[in-house]
């Protein structure tokens, strides 16, 4: 505003154009702008003027029905699945003849938090006992009984190991990442996993086949650094989790407990939020030449995982780094723990 009234002064001092705009460091067409201004407005042209469009003016009845529309299926004669803000704009306009642009069918959306575009999905349990379970799985996350183990234990199965049929296209500036297309399946692998809730550590193995004897294995294993201790053990409803044979081990070990989730809600078993960030750090965008490689590289993204304590634990997040530890049995091909760590590393043996 200051340069401004400047420049009106310097012209009035009877200044070339050209001078003024030296004067000011501003450029010829500038300094006619702001006389121009001042000679058709006087001082009141040298203030700033509104920028862009006016805000477009929509009567609160065609509002509420662009809000109502949105919150229902397109019309069958539409042949939509779902509204977007210029088939929306284009509907207003056939069914009520008032035009409004998408850019404010947009707007709105962001506005009220509407998001036709985006789509989730539910599943709703049919398991006669849901609330019961829901409440003995939520409350040994929660409340624990006093010195006792629960771990959480599932399995991911068929896990891939793809590798791609050419070398991959590194990052660079304003370029993902690329890979090919199509790729070479050398095999499956399938993790075994216990998270222990009071401490986030993590206990993994890779095995061959899933079935009740590399379950009993695996549960054996997971179990055996609580010797002495109350373990409660929350695991989905699986058949392999019930076996005769894992029957008979419960039986001659009573200080193991088994706590099933509700049918078709897995989801409770908190061992999946570990198996969610494997997938999205370590398999998806994974290429490997083999299901050793495969199960290592599962493997490394363990120090990183965010499986939270039990409130009542009182435990901060532990920082992970990876263990790989002996394994005896002739069908695994790994095995790791992930154990808390100052280094925020990984170590492999």
């Amino acid at each position: 505003m200051a340069t401004r009234a400047r420049v009106v002064l310097w012209r009035a001092e009877g200044r070339q154009k050209t001078e003024i705009a030296e004067l000011a460091g501003l450029s010829r067409p500038t300094v006619d702008l702001w006389l121009t201004r001042y000679e058709a407005d006087g001082i009141a042209g040298l203030l700033d003027r509104p920028h862009g469009a006016g805000r477009e003016q929509v009567p609160p009845a065609i509002r509420a029905r662009i809000l109502a529309a949105s919150r229902t299926s397109p019309p069958a004669e539409t042949g939509l699945s779902h509204w977007s803000s210029r088939e929306m704009a284009a509907f207003i306009k056939r069914t009520e003849g008032v035009y409004v642009s998408h850019h404010y069918v947009a707007k709105l959306w962001r506005e009220t938090g509407l998001k036709p575009h985006r789509q989730g999905t539910f599943k709703v349990s049919k398991d006669p006992a849901f609330v019961e379970k829901v409440a003995d799985v939520v409350g040994l996350y929660l409340d624990p009984p006093a010195g006792a183990v629960v771990l959480s234990v599932d399995e991911k199965t068929q896990v891939q190991a793809l590798d791609r049929t050419q070398p991959l296209l590194p990052i660079a500036f304003d370029a993902t990442e690329k890979r090919t297309h199509d790729y070479v399946r050398h095999g499956t692998t399938n993790l075994f996993a216990a998270l222990n809730v009071g401490t986030g550590e993590v206990f993994g193995e890779c095995r061959s086949s899933r079935d009740g004897d590399n379950f009993l294995a695996f549960l054996k294993k997971a179990v055996k650094p609580h010797v002495g201790k109350e373990v409660h053990v929350v695991l989905d409803n699986l058949s392999t989790h019930a076996t005769p044979e894992v029957k008979a081990w419960l039986e001659k070990n009573p200080n193991v407990q088994f706590h099933f989730t509700p049918v078709g809600s897995s989801w409770i078993n908190q061992i999946e939020t570990w198996f969610g960030i494997i997938t999205r750090q370590a398999v998806r965008r994974g290429t490997f030449s083999s299901v050793k490689s495969s199960s290592s590289g599962s493997a490394t993204t363990s120090h990183t995982g965010t499986a939270m304590p039990n409130r009542s634990s009182g435990l901060p997040q532990p920082t992970r780094s990876l263990r790989r530890s002996d394994s005896s049995s002739p069908t695994s091909r790994s095995c790791w723990t992930t154990t808390p760590s100052k280094a925020n590393r990984v170590t492999r043996h």
